[in-house]
């Protein structure tokens, strides 16, 4: 990995004061950046805050940390697609989706019982895929996936070669899946967004890749978030640790630079 410094810049905004005080998750996002870019990383953030179409902020939050951990470079995921005509198939291809990672149905519609019974989520729920069980500790808010970026520039000429529109959605949800696919505990992950304009979701796995869906919920709804089904043989704790503090660069050559 580069090493230059490096520095994390998160940014989380809700409507009606901060998500722990009741507010309604609007909008979030992650960069690891290098001093220089960092002025153009934060506008970015600002950006897609105010701009969200779930609504525009009453609480705005940045948090800029120096990154000390030593970091990983990563190829990403292989890229798939799944078309469903409605929501409801598309939860069926889900389904299908994760029994093939051996997940069983009744572990499925457990940890779905139990994300639906959570609103305003603003991480993924870990989830024991023996036992259905929710591992982590983060209550409502869930774990953040934090400390990952894919340079544009890298991930346009990804695009290229794979003859794909460049789509600044699926960057973001590609760059966490292939950070959380990469430890070893991680089975699979399910997830859509709460944007209501973007219906699009996916699993996710090492084993498999990145498997979108084309239609995991119907327009206007507002819910979403992140399962990840994990083995149970470890500590919860590192994983959490990586997932929110190991940096993760996304590269498809070997010569890759920050900027």
């Amino acid at each position: 990995m580069d090493d230059r410094e490096l520095y994390s810049i998160r940014m989380r905004a809700a409507l009606g004061g901060p998500h722990e005080d009741g507010g309604k998750h609007i909008s979030g996002g992650e960069h690891l950046s290098a001093k220089a870019s960092m002025q153009i990383k934060v506008l970015e953030l600002i950006d897609k805050a105010f701009t969200h179409k779930r609504g525009e902020p009453t609480f705005f939050q940045l948090t800029i940390d120096k990154v000390e951990e030593d970091g990983q470079m990563i190829k990403p995921l292989p890229v798939s697609t799944f078309d469903s005509s409605d929501a409801a198939q598309g939860r069926r291809i889900a389904y299908s989706l994760l029994a093939d990672h051996g997940i069983s149905e009744e572990i499925i519609k457990k940890a779905m019982n139990l994300f639906e019974s959570i609103n305003n989520t603003t991480g993924a729920l870990i989830i024991n895929a023996k036992t259905g069980e929710r591992l982590d500790e983060k209550k409502e808010q869930g774990v953040r996936v934090s400390r990952l970026e894919w340079k544009k520039e890298n991930f346009e000429e990804w695009c290229k070669q794979k003859e794909m529109p460049v789509n600044q959605r699926m960057k973001e949800a590609l760059t966490l899946a292939t950070k959380v696919c990469a430890h070893p505990l991680t089975i699979a992950e399910l997830c859509w967004s709460d944007d209501p304009d973007y219906i699009t979701g996916y699993v996710a796995s090492g084993a498999k890749g990145y498997q979108r869906i084309t239609k995991l919920k119907e327009y206007g709804d507002e819910t979403g978030g992140r399962l990840f089904f994990i083995k149970d043989d470890q500590p919860i704790e590192s994983y959490i640790h990586y997932l929110q503090k190991i940096p993760v660069l996304i590269e498809t050559e070997e010569n890759y630079e920050l900027n």
